[in-house]
């Protein structure tokens, strides 16, 4: 299979420090190489948020050595489906791509009780991206 043929998300939120991280994490665990994966922020936070860090380790996953990017034209231009959390205007929109906004609360600030169920509805969200985007044939 050529690299044109496996589809590519972008995940973007604000501080690329918590959904868009965990909606990433899901995505690879779930798909592997069958989906190119990135994320990104509109002003990328210096860290990822460590309450999200800890959410993650509880699913299994190990996001602690993921930093936050920067959004930048050339992410979006090179993804298939750009899925934004809250970025609002900030996200450039290029014909041809598809764009999904799932609203989601934003867990900056907020402890690991409060991420869980946030990282809950990622992972029902992005088991139903794969199933769309990545099916096991």
């Amino acid at each position: 299979m050529s690299d044109t043929a496996i589809p590519s998300v972008l995940f973007v939120c604000v501080h690329n420090a918590g959904r868009s991280q965990m909606a990433a994490a899901f995505l690879t665990h779930f798909a592997g190489d069958r989906v190119q994966v990135r994320s990104a922020g509109s002003a990328p936070a210096d860290t990822v948020n460590p309450a999200v860090v800890e959410a993650m380790a509880e699913a299994g996953i190990d996001i602690s050595a993921e930093v936050p990017k920067v959004l930048t034209v050339e992410a979006v231009q090179a993804s298939d489906v750009v899925i934004t959390m809250g970025c609002g205007d900030t996200c450039p929109v290029f014909p041809g791509k598809r764009y999904l906004d799932w609203e989601l609360p934003d867990p900056a600030g907020q402890g690991v009780d409060a991420v869980r169920p946030i990282r809950e509805e990622i992972e029902k969200r992005i088991r139903g991206l794969v199933d769309e985007i990545a099916p096991v044939s």
